[in-house]
């Protein structure tokens, strides 16, 4: 599995073409690792590094918000069940955790959760307390109660399916095959939900066992708690020494507490175990001060813990702060550092990205960092390079933790050859010679070839076949690379004519009759694309999936989306103010759109694809009958009752759209105090304005 070329540059430092294709490159790794953790029992990272990408791809996402992808790890948790279990859709998604890893970022936590609750930002005093409770190394369930009686469990899967693992959870002793709290009042619906893991000393005992039996030795307790549970013979799982420690809930008929503490207490009365560490902070140096003993004793522990959960303990603030993609914005994971380690660099190469942007690569002295073996790792750009001052033959710091993954922290000056030469950035592309320049106001350096040159050419034709733009089966970078050194492919229409070539196909080396029919065929059923889609593979820059999915939506057909983007090319045009007024899509997204169509050769692709393909019209998703599903909605003034953050939230989970300006397609405008020029621009276009009050009483009410 290989990172992207940008993977070591800073996010504050990254340009938009980067950032997309290290989205893109995250995206892949992250749905990898995923399998690898939640279907195979084995993970591929540890814990502090699969942290640290998903830290990136937030941070970068946070940065660039068209550039979200609709694959994006932001949006899921863990993988999709694998076979052999039947698959259970969960009644709540069960979604996993944002991470803090240091002091600032757990104050900015905090202090975001102030920001976003009216009544804390306005009052100061009114005091925010968290619960903090230790994050335990295991495998996510929930256990479903109906009457009282267990009658269902189910890994968390991808967050929304898991896989029916109920016969394995009733061998666990911790798991109450009944609950009744002492007094028979249990709600009618109750979803437990915690982590099945392992003690070490079980663990190793079961190691032993497993060892004498020639049977397979587990990793470590996580792996062997994940595998014991997801046995197709629940008779394994009862010979496993496999412990429970509840924590949250899902589906709940009926409230047991209205703070979180409360349902702590509330799950040890109907008989589940709760980590006795569990903890009420009041402060943030209450929550440092919790951090930092737990950090010093988990050593001592009998169970593996990376890291400590916070949650803001009002459960009705809970419900009111919600949740932000994959992650609730009312809970955090303070994670347990990772290690730093040194070695050499023996030398910088350039690498070559799609558009042209040439990016230092270090090759490394291999060395093992948190249990992961480095050899290469992205060296930024030349401001970097210069920054850290970092030169062929150079010892190095590197870390494979927090932002960047890895990551050359800094040189060690001490150990510098006496003989050694600041590194010399070219100044012309290594792949094609032309000219490689740097725009004014830019970190990137780019290859001047375009077309001439083959590294972004070939390039491209990767980001076209890559698994969220036509995703073909069967045509890797390698064959790509192949491919077109021998001249079978040289634009992406190209692909879609190699079945006139397959008998030069069977032929080649490495290649036979069924690999040839096998590429053919899953060409073919590419052939019929979603437009979101056939956006994305074109490799427009700063165009990654979610703003390919935006364009998609707003325009509807590949045939209505070319006309109106041609147009867009004069800025005084109503398709331009259109395009830039598209939620996400400001000036500079739009200047790279019509940029790209302003291209003749680039016209003659999508003419050549359009005769090749069928490029099936956008389909919008089922909003479930919110009376402001599909409105576009603008926010301006002062709320009364809720913060921006909070309204924002409130109108995409109704399905609307929230725009930045008023244009003539805007449907309401929801006006507070001090309301200024967007009111007066709703006046001016005839769009209906609403007081907050009377939009949320519209809510309730179920009338638009």
């Amino acid at each position: 599995m290989t990172s992207s070329a940008y993977r070591d540059i800073p996010v504050e430092v990254l340009n938009e073409e980067q950032a997309a294709e290290e989205l893109a490159a995250l995206a892949s790794e992250l749905a990898e690792h995923d399998r690898a953790y939640y279907q195979d029992d084995a993970p591929t990272l540890i814990d502090a590094d699969y942290d640290a990408l998903r830290r990136r791809n937030a941070d970068i996402e946070a940065r660039f918000p068209g550039l979200v992808r609709e694959d994006s790890p932001s949006k899921r948790v863990g993988a999709a069940p694998a076979s052999g279990f039947a698959k259970v859709v969960h009644a709540k998604p069960m979604l996993s955790l944002g991470n803090a890893f240091n002091e600032a970022d757990l104050r900015d936590f905090v202090d975001g959760v102030r920001r976003f609750l009216k009544q804390l930002r306005d009052d100061p005093s009114i005091p925010l307390e968290m619960m903090a409770e230790p994050k335990i190394d295991g495998l996510s369930v929930s256990l479903r109660y109906e009457r009282g009686r267990f009658v269902q469990g189910a890994t968390r899967g991808d967050g929304t399916t898991g896989e029916d693992v109920t016969a394995n959870l009733r061998t666990l002793n911790d798991v109450p095959e009944r609950i009744d709290g002492g007094s028979g009042s249990v709600p009618e619906t109750l979803e437990v939900r915690g982590e099945v893991y392992m003690t070490k000393q079980d663990f190793a005992a079961l190691n032993q066992r497993q060892q004498a039996n020639g049977a397979k030795v587990f990793a470590n307790p996580r792996n062997a708690a994940a595998g014991s549970l997801r046995q197709l013979d629940s008779t394994i799982t009862a010979d496993r020494p496999l412990r429970f420690f509840a924590y949250s809930w899902g589906q709940m008929s009926e409230p047991l507490a209205d703070t979180h503490q409360g349902f702590l207490d509330a799950l040890t009365r109907l008989g589940f175990h709760v980590n006795p560490l569990a903890k009420l902070c009041r402060t943030v140096e209450d929550m440092l001060a919790f951090y930092a003993d737990l950090n010093e004793a988990r050593a001592g522990l009998d169970y593996d813990i990376d890291g400590i959960v916070f949650k803001v303990n009002r459960i009705d603030w809970q419900e009111r702060l919600g949740f932000v993609s994959r992650a609730p914005r009312w809970a955090i994971a303070q994670k347990f550092e990772a290690e730093k380690a040194q070695t050499r660099l023996n030398a910088i190469r350039i690498q070559l990205g799609r558009t042209g942007t040439l990016t230092p690569v270090a090759e490394l002295e291999p060395v093992t960092v948190g249990g992961v073996v480095v050899s290469r790792a992205t060296l930024h750009n030349e401001d970097e390079i210069e920054r850290k001052q970092v030169r062929e033959g150079d010892t190095v710091i590197v870390q494979r933790a927090g932002d960047v993954i890895p990551q050359v922290v800094s040189v060690v000056p001490d150990k510098r050859p006496a003989n050694s030469e600041p590194f010399v950035f070219p100044d012309h592309c290594p792949e094609c010679n032309s000219l490689a320049v740097r725009e004014p106001g830019e970190v990137a350096r780019r290859c001047t070839g375009g077309l001439i040159c083959p590294a972004q050419a070939v390039e491209r034709l990767k980001h076209f076949v890559s698994r969220n733009a036509f995703d073909i089966e069967g045509l890797g970078a390698k064959h790509i690379d192949a491919f077109w050194r021998d001249k079978l492919i040289q634009g992406p229409a190209d692909i879609f004519r190699l079945d006139q070539k397959i008998d030069h196909i069977r032929a080649r080396e490495g290649w036979g009759g069924k690999s040839a029919d096998n590429l053919v065929a899953a060409i073919e059923t590419r052939r019929t694309i979603p437009l979101e889609r056939f956006i994305y593979a074109l490799g427009i820059r700063q165009v990654g999936q979610a703003t390919a999915r935006m364009l998609a939506k707003q325009y509807g057909s590949l045939a209505a989306w070319r006309a109106a983007m041609e147009a867009a090319g004069d800025p005084e045009t109503d398709e331009y103010r259109d395009l830039v007024n598209i939620d996400g899509i400001g000036p500079l997204v739009a200047a790279d759109i019509t940029a790209f169509f302003s291209e003749q050769h680039n016209k003659d692709v999508l003419q050549d694809l359009g005769e090749l393909l069928t490029v099936e019209d956008f389909v919008s998703v089922d909003t479930g009958g919110s009376v402001f599903a599909g409105k576009t909605l603008v926010f301006t003034g002062t709320l009364e009752t809720l913060t921006r953050s909070e309204a924002k939230a409130r109108a995409e989970t109704l399905g609307a759209k929230v725009a930045g300006s008023v244009s003539k397609k805007t449907d309401y405008v929801i006006v507070g105090a001090d309301a200024g020029s967007k009111a007066r621009k709703a006046a001016e276009l005839g769009v209906e304005t609403l007081t907050e009050a009377e939009w949320l009483e519209r809510i309730e009410a179920g009338v638009p």
